[in-house]
């Protein structure tokens, strides 16, 4: 599997923030640079983001005062605080998925021997609010609980593109751009239309390669009880594994989907035999 560093991948990163933001965008920007180093000293944080050294320790000590960061004296590297824990954890439960459509996605995975994934609209966001996977069929990086980008590139977020109305589409991705991950990634706007409306007149969308090398997506939408689109159940393997496994992986993706609709509409779901 290819490097997944967000700045090779093209996505979102924390380095390098606008000198003309506020200390705010700033601080968040810190906070990134930790999380992604897994720690890093003031030195490196200023050498990666640009800002001026005395700037990254005022910023950064305000950050450990509010529980934010930690700073590990002995090491002279900050890291992580436990407050953000307490964001992680409320953010969660924001986002609650059911247990009953937790257990389909769960199903899908042992199913079809692949990571699965729920995605779902937050606001104006596309979001992953659930995955499932295990050591043998691990998730594929970066794609994780709160992914949010690079829709144009993933098969669930052509499922949730589909389903906006025309203008709420072209402002998401005015808004987000669409930038070219691998060699594969649709980045023009008139090819992506195209594309949709087959997902549309197919009711599956798929993706080889557009976002990471060496990986490729399924997704079949989850309907609301009004019939609209309002989430997807998708799943990743290598290309060849995809190809190879094509028909199995639409059918099972279609009946899981189903059963997720089926759930949102009624309450309830069969999952392999038993009610949920």
């Amino acid at each position: 599997m290819a490097d997944d560093a967000p700045e090779r991948r093209g996505l979102r990163s924390a380095a390098r923030p606008d000198p003309e933001t506020g200390p705010i965008s700033r601080a968040f920007s810190i906070l990134e640079l930790v999380a992604e180093r897994g720690g890093a000293t003031a030195r490196e944080i200023a050498e990666a983001s640009g800002l001026p050294l005395p700037t990254v320790y005022r910023l950064s000590q305000e950050l450990v005062r509010n529980g934010y960061l930690v700073h590990l004296k002995k090491r002279q590297r900050f890291e992580l605080g436990y407050r953000l824990h307490n964001l992680d954890v409320a953010l969660h439960r924001q986002v609650a998925v059911p247990p009953a459509v937790r257990a389909v996605v769960d199903s899908l995975h042992e199913a079809c021997g692949m990571a699965a994934y729920y995605a779902v609209y937050r606001g104006t966001d596309v979001i992953l609010a659930h995955v499932s996977d295990c050591a043998k069929h691990p998730r594929v990086k970066p794609l994780d609980f709160g992914f949010n980008e690079a829709a144009h590139a993933t098969a669930f977020g052509k499922i949730m593109l589909a389903g906006m109305a025309a203008e709420d589409r072209q402002a998401y991705l005015a808004a987000r751009g669409m930038p070219p991950l691998t060699p594969q990634t649709i980045t023009k706007p008139a090819r992506l239309e195209a594309e949709l409306r087959d997902v549309v007149t197919l009711g599956i969308a798929w993706e080889s390669e557009e976002m990471l090398p060496g990986m490729a997506c399924g997704a079949v939408a989850v309907h609301g009880p009004a019939g609209t689109i309002t989430g997807a159940v998708s799943i990743s393997s290598s290309p060849c594994d995809l190809r190879r496994r094509r028909q199995e992986t639409d059918r099972l993706l279609r009946e899981h989907a189903s059963q997720v609709s089926r759930y949102f509409r009624s309450g309830c779901v069969r999952i392999a035999g038993r009610r949920a």
